[in-house]
């Protein structure tokens, strides 16, 4: 790859991490800013639609990033098409309002819409299905021996039926129509498996293996699994409503790692840790939260459990997490001030090893 030139050793690496067989060190990823970056390209847009739906900026815009970019440990250089959080909703008629750096939907469905729900119909020919595949398409042909094409932010189940009724909606609606939310989720699950199949096929045609926003490889047909909407719910509510289609998709999937995102998740953790087929937990603590090593006893929960385990480290935390946790299954994702800085967290982790190695010899 044109902008990653130790893709073989890092590949290796990932095969490893899937099989929890990584003893000398975690993977890190950690990227940095190179020295001396260009300014990025300028468009000249009349608003931030136009801007996220110019396939030629966001090509020009991925190439600049990358070619500043210095990849090391494991990371690795990646375009992952995206029109937001909420572009699995638009392909079943939910209309997009575009940000600087994200969008979000407009819910639409009301009370009349819910009593009256028969299944849900995915319009592959709608506005923003059809401008993700043409994002694809071009990235994949642009990206050829230079970086991997990422799926698109894929949110189905309990969060795709959210951008369609809205937050506080579906908050009434487990107390009002459960039925609906339990028949709603499900009635979406062909059309993530039709979208997914489609830019798997498409993302393969020159690269091996898949990747997406999680920033993994995989060899196979791998995808994360998540369910915001979780964090507004008891357990017996998750398990009653949502489970089912979760463990469907992971099942579906050669390989899932679940988005456990912030606090008011952490209650839904035994129970996912109790899916036999779940990889993984990427753990997000959330803005505002404590940072990574303040999170070490759920980690060695996760990973006692036999999961994978994903999770961002500030660079000043590095040397605790190495202390205090194993190995095997385990990721940091890393940014790093400077490629210097970048280079002396991974010869932390050498050293680690290292002294690891020392140990058990005596």
């Amino acid at each position: 790859m044109l902008y990653c030139e130790d893709w073989e050793k890092k590949e290796k690496r990932y095969l490893e991490f899937w099989a929890r067989e990584n003893h000398d060190r975690p993977l890190l990823c950690i990227t940095a800013p190179r020295e001396g970056a260009q300014k990025p390209p300028a468009g000249a847009h009349a608003s931030l639609r136009e801007r996220w739906m110019d396939t030629e900026f966001v090509l020009k815009r991925a190439n600049w990033e990358m070619q500043n970019t210095c990849y090391l440990g494991e990371a690795f250089p990646a375009l992952n098409p995206d029109l937001g959080p909420d572009f699995f909703a638009s392909c079943y008629g939910t209309e997009l309002e575009f940000g600087e750096n994200t969008s979000w939907a407009r819910p639409w469905m009301s009370d009349e819409d819910v009593e009256a729900f028969d299944g849900f119909w995915f319009d592959e020919n709608s506005v923003y299905c059809q401008k993700m595949l043409e994002l694809t398409r071009a990235a994949v042909e642009d990206g050829k021996g230079k970086y991997f094409v990422g799926i698109t932010d894929l949110h189905p189940g309990g969060d795709g039926l959210v951008s369609m009724r809205g937050p506080q909606n579906m908050c009434f609606d487990t107390l009002d129509y459960p039925e609906f939310i339990k028949k709603g989720v499900m009635a979406l699950l062909p059309g993530f498996q039709k979208i997914y199949e489609e830019l798997y096929r498409l993302t393969t045609k020159y690269q091996k293996g898949s990747t997406c926003w999680m920033g993994i490889w995989h060899p196979g047909r791998w995808y994360p699994t998540s369910c915001d909407f979780s964090c507004m719910i008891s357990e017996d509510m998750f398990e009653e409503l949502l489970i089912e289609e979760i463990e469907k998709e992971i099942s579906y999937l050669d390989a899932s790692i679940y988005h456990l995102d912030g606090p008011d998740a952490l209650k839904h953790l035994d129970r996912l840790l109790r899916i036999p087929s779940l990889k993984g937990i990427q753990w997000v603590y959330g803005a505002g939260n404590p940072t990574a090593s303040h999170w070490i006893p759920e980690i060695k929960r996760i990973q006692a459990a036999g999961k994978c385990v994903q999770i961002v480290v500030e660079p000043g935390e590095l040397e605790v997490m190495l202390r205090e946790l194993r190995p095997e299954g385990l990721m940091y994702m890393i940014s790093a001030r400077s490629q210097q800085e970048g280079e002396e967290l991974l010869k932390m982790a050498e050293k680690a090893r290292d002294r690891k190695s020392t140990i058990n010899v005596k």
